[in-house]
């Protein structure tokens, strides 16, 4: 690959996932700096890695004085910036894996300390498990309970802003890795028939005392996590709302305008062998024929300037789920990272006033 191609590669990433990540937790000051250090595409992990490891030290350093408040804050700034090394980059498969690992083990030191605290659930899932962290609001009895479904490159390490919403407003949070993400990279690929994922994973709730309503459930997926969670509520109906932020229609009628990096992304969690079988991976992965099942109100929220997904894919969800209500942001970019302050509230109203 030439010098100019890795180039445009940094300056792809930069210029679509900027407001994703400063708006998910990286210090906009880092993301810039690391930015412009990283004249090739090669060297986007590694710098990351190194400004990860800045923040582990400091929340190492922080722990050892017993500043509690630091070094949870410092450990998930580290978490953040393992994982954006890896989340669209495979130039090194070893260090990809090694920054995912990273990214898990390092948030884990700051799950106890979270405030409201998390707890790590492992739920058996066809022979390995589905990790999740579990989050409930203070002084709140048996809350409703908000699944939060990452999208294709995106972890539940990096939901933790988004988790913050429901939170607020009384509500529990269990954040998943699903097949496919992050740390289930390793052992599946993404699927589009995501009933097949929630049902053993509610099934599974149940036999639990979680201390949270499992009869007020609601879904809110990201990206492609807004067609899981329509294919997961058309089938399962202990899923009571959903919300739908950003996803498509159907991936295959998007692929040929996808950056780069999204393409190679599919390619890898999709576990397919090149280009030319994600492709065709892609148009599985579709709501067609499914959204007249979901009966359940669905809110889909959608940018007017997203350059991944057109608007007319939203729309077109809409329009075929029979309780669907469309919000389209005229300003808003791919999953409307550029205005986190009106889509992040209005969801996170929404869904708690279709869970009281």
């Amino acid at each position: 690959m030439s010098s100019l191609e890795t180039t445009n590669r940094v300056q792809v990433a930069a210029h679509h996932w900027r407001p994703r990540f400063t708006a998910n937790g990286i210090d906009v000051n880092d993301f810039d700096e690391t930015v412009a250090r990283t004249t090739e595409w090669a060297d986007w992990g590694p710098n990351w890695k190194a400004i990860g490891a800045v923040h582990e030290a400091l929340g190492h350093e922080a722990e050892e004085r017993g500043r509690t408040v630091s070094a949870t804050r410092a450990f998930q700034a580290a978490a953040w910036c393992y994982h954006l090394g890896k989340f669209l980059w495979f130039e090194d498969q070893q260090l990809h894996n090694q920054l995912r690992d990273l990214s898990v083990s390092v948030y884990r030191r700051a799950l106890a300390r979270l405030d409201p605290p998390a707890e790590r659930l492992e739920i058996p899932f066809e022979g390995h498990v589905i990790p999740g962290h579990l989050r409930r609001p203070r002084d709140a009895r048996r809350p409703a309970l908000v699944l939060l479904v990452p999208g294709l490159d995106s972890s539940k390490e990096e939901l933790f802003a988004i988790e913050e919403e429901f939170l607020w407003r009384g509500m529990a949070t269990l954040t998943i890795d699903g097949p496919g993400q992050s740390e289930n990279s390793v052992h599946f690929a993404i699927r589009p028939n995501w009933e097949t994922v929630v049902t053993p994973l509610i099934d599974h709730l149940e036999q639990k005392d979680l201390e949270v309503d499992l009869r007020r459930m609601g879904l809110m997926g990201i990206s492609m996590g807004a067609i899981y969670g329509p294919r997961a509520a058309a089938y399962e109906k202990r899923i009571r709302a959903v919300v739908g932020l950003a996803g498509p229609y159907n991936l295959g009628d998007c692929w040929d305008a996808l950056n780069p990096l999204t393409k190679a992304g599919y390619v890898f969690y999709t576990k397919s062998a090149d280009e030319a079988e994600a492709k065709r991976k892609a148009s599985t992965l579709n709501l067609e024929g499914v959204l007249d099942k979901v009966t359940q109100p669905l809110l889909v929220v959608h940018g007017a300037r997203d350059r991944l997904f057109p608007p007319d894919q939203a729309e077109r969800i809409a329009r075929e789920a029979p309780k669907a209500t469309l919000v389209m942001y005229r300003d808003g970019n791919h999953v409307c990272n550029n205005i986190p302050y009106k889509y992040r509230p209005l969801m996170a109203d929404w869904l708690k006033e279709r869970l009281s």
